[in-house]
């Protein structure tokens, strides 16, 4: 189209950036020139230059384009025009795109051949403080009817599981069993010896200043025997296991997986929740006990090696210090850690939604809900035994 009147050009015209120009060769016409490089980045002419000259200029009822010097694009370009198009639509200007390249005109064809559904963007609407109040008893009301329906389903099926009537596959039941047990060793080892560590470290700061160093061992023992032995093993498989279990459960809901499962007459506490609580219950003693001779093992470090402690007298102060009490605390805690992280992960992925959004937030949850149970019932547990006086 021979220009009659080149009008002016906006952009940056350095370096080949991306320029446009307005020519008008007939009255009703808008010729909308584009060159240089138009691409993610880089500094390009606003889209309102062009609503002003349309304001400018009243005649104008078509805009057609012109990319012969256009040296390279990206999606800069089409969100440019996709802007345009729609400042054109509004002042009922016709839109003429034979000047742009192939795929341009393809890109933009596709932008607009689904319009917009009308009140698709809804305002986000405040509810008064009062509504908000109610929904939230609802839901924690429904919440917790689903809770103690789910410990119920899941009481039940331990009961079939001791009379020999559940029915899961025995192989599913050795494969978490690995998984918890086996599989989770390196990582508690690491946890275990670095908070045996610290313990030392903590008790050696205060117990040098009487000269009593050697009661470091009592007290890396009893705390990792007693209760940090447990708490972080249960921090440790709840970050691990208990997401897996979450994540996994998650994942069949979302497949509709355990709708199958109802449909062939197959519980899916027995089939899916049943294994995995047992598995974790099973290991979870075995590997509070780990976890805490690899906490005594971190003391042992500390103290022998900058205590100047005698390897045997670190021991045998260890051995004094602790009684079967000590141990069986730790055992029951484990226990229970092992219950709750099982039960949090396999709620949470029953609770699942059906997209795979809803898998990460069942993840995310059960993790939460299983670290906020393990501190409360270990907040029980001692006051329980504090009580009894052991």
């Amino acid at each position: 189209m021979p220009a009659n009147n080149q009008l002016h050009i906006t952009g940056d015209q350095s370096a080949g950036l991306g320029e446009i120009y307005f020519e008008q060769s007939q009255d009703d016409t808008l010729l909308l020139g584009l060159r240089g490089s138009w691409k993610i980045g880089q500094k390009l002419p606003p889209a309102a230059e062009v609503q002003q000259h349309i304001d400018s200029r009243p005649t104008i009822r078509r805009i057609a384009f012109d990319a012969r010097r256009l040296t390279a694009w990206d999606s800069a370009l089409l969100t440019y025009l996709i802007k345009v198009v729609d400042q054109s639509r509004k002042n009922k200007i016709d839109i003429d795109d034979g000047g742009l390249p192939k795929g341009i005109k393809s890109l933009l064809h596709l932008a607009s051949a689904v319009p917009e559904r009308k009140g698709a963007r809804k305002k986000a609407v405040r509810r008064p403080w009062l509504q908000r109040v109610g929904d939230y008893a609802v839901n924690t009301g429904r919440s917790t009817v689903e809770f103690i329906d789910f410990i119920g389903a899941t009481f039940v099926a331990f009961l079939k599981f001791l009379v020999g009537r559940a029915r899961f596959q025995r192989s599913d039941l050795m494969v978490f069993i690995q998984q918890s047990g086996a599989q989770a060793l390196p990582i508690v080892t690491l946890i275990s010896v670095l908070v045996g560590l610290i313990f030392a470290f903590i008790g050696a700061v205060q117990l040098m200043m009487f000269g009593a160093q050697i009661y470091v061992a009592d007290l890396v023992a009893i705390a990792m025997v007693r209760v940090m032995g447990a708490v972080m093993t249960g921090v440790i498989m709840a970050g691990r296991t208990g997401a897996a279990f979450a994540a996994q459960i998650g994942t069949m809901q979302v497949n509709e997986e355990i709708d199958a499962l109802q449909t062939l007459g197959i519980s899916a506490m027995e089939f899916l929740v049943l294994p995995r609580m047992l598995a974790l219950v099973l290991m979870m003693p075995l590997l509070c006990i780990y976890s805490d001779l690899m906490g005594i093992f971190g003391g042992m470090i500390v103290g022998v090696g900058m205590l100047d402690i005698e390897l045997v007298q670190y021991i045998n102060q260890t051995k004094n210090a602790l009684n079967l009490t000590h141990f069986w605390i730790g055992i029951v805690h484990s226990i229970v850690f092992g219950i709750l992280v099982a039960l949090a992960g396999c709620l949470r992925g029953i609770q699942c939604g059906r997209s795979a959004s809803a898998v990460g937030d069942a993840t995310t949850s059960a993790v939460v809900t299983s670290i906020v149970a393990i501190v409360v019932a270990t907040a029980i547990i001692t006051i329980v035994c504090n009580t009894l006086g052991i």
